[in-house]
């Protein structure tokens, strides 16, 4: 049994500005339509979402709490409109605000999910890291039958493992026995019940994790818009243009201070504005190139 919903987002939002790049193991984007698994308290289920002209958002799966799930992957119930509204005006963001106001940040189906993309995130380009999740992903979590997917992990997906099995994937030997050591210790979900602050207290007592990983496990784990992402490569390279040196990861916590509790929001904005050559730079620009949506973004409802 398929249960269908169609819901009307909070705020604007634009769907497939929220799918960029959102394929992995577990989900995948066909024309607009996000397909994707989500784990409920029992089992793993399929759901999907695709946006209508009108704005509306149709949601199916196949119970109520996958549906609602899926709501939290989709970020559809998160209005934004404040950090639209407050930063309009803002000399870093101002204008990728007003363009792409419908982007919000895609969740993970499972905080384990989101630990380890940020894991496989720290120090290597993001194609690289992108892949070394799949891999990861594909050889550790069950296929979901009937579908190319892969279940979201968990906690006792790592917790189960020897780390020499990630290592035997591609993750570095440091990095895959912090990941198993942490969900030996901790059942991550149950980040989801503490404050932003304790949860960060909490994994940064463990070793191999810094505010980057922070505010990945935050941002697309957890649904938590405050928690920056310091030392994201994006704003370093933007800090560094800024002030003609490179700068330190530590040192993008000065950049996203002025945004307060949408931090994690302006990290991602930040991001796409400074890639998009939408913030005036005193010399030349480390940036990549735009990327090709950003000439052909679609327009939110």
């Amino acid at each position: 049994m398929t249960i269908e919903r169609v819901v009307r987002p909070a705020g604007p939002y634009s769907l497939a500005l929220c799918v960029r790049h959102a394929t992995d193991a577990t989900r995948h984007v066909r024309d607009g339509m996000l397909t994707t698994t989500v784990r409920t308290a029992d089992r793993v289920e399929l759901a999907s979402a695709h946006q209508l002209v009108d704005g509306r958002v149709t949601l199916r799966a196949a119970s109520e709490e996958g549906l609602e799930r899926l709501r939290f992957v989709l970020a559809v119930d998160d209005d934004h409109t404040e950090f639209l509204r407050r930063f309009a005006r803002d000399p870093m963001i101002g204008e990728v605000t007003r363009r792409f106001r419908g982007l919000r940040v895609l969740r993970l189906s499972s905080v384990a999910h989101a630990l380890v993309r940020a894991f496989c995130g720290q120090l290597v380009d993001t194609r690289r890291a992108r892949h070394l999740e799949y891999r990861i992903v594909r050889g550790t979590c069950e296929r979901v039958e009937g579908t190319t997917f892969n279940a979201p992990p968990t906690t006792q997906t790592f917790a189960a493992l020897a780390p020499s099995r990630l290592r035997a994937l591609g993750l570095h030997a440091r990095r895959a026995a912090a990941l198993v050591r942490i969900c030996r210790s901790l059942e991550l979900e149950r980040l989801h019940d503490l404050p932003t602050d304790a949860v960060a207290a909490r994994l940064e007592r463990e070793r191999g994790v810094g505010p980057w990983t922070v505010g990945v496990v935050c941002m697309q784990g957890l649904g938590r818009p405050e928690r920056g992402i310091v030392g994201d490569l994006s704003l370093v390279k933007l800090m560094s243009d800024l002030h003609g040196r490179w700068v330190e990861g530590h040192e993008t916590a000065e950049l996203l201070e002025p945004y307060g509790e949408w931090g994690g929001l302006a990290s991602v904005y930040l991001g796409l504005a400074y890639h998009g050559g939408l913030i005036p730079l005193p010399g030349p620009s480390r940036a990549n190139k735009p990327p090709a949506f950003f000439r052909t973004a679609p327009a939110t409802p």
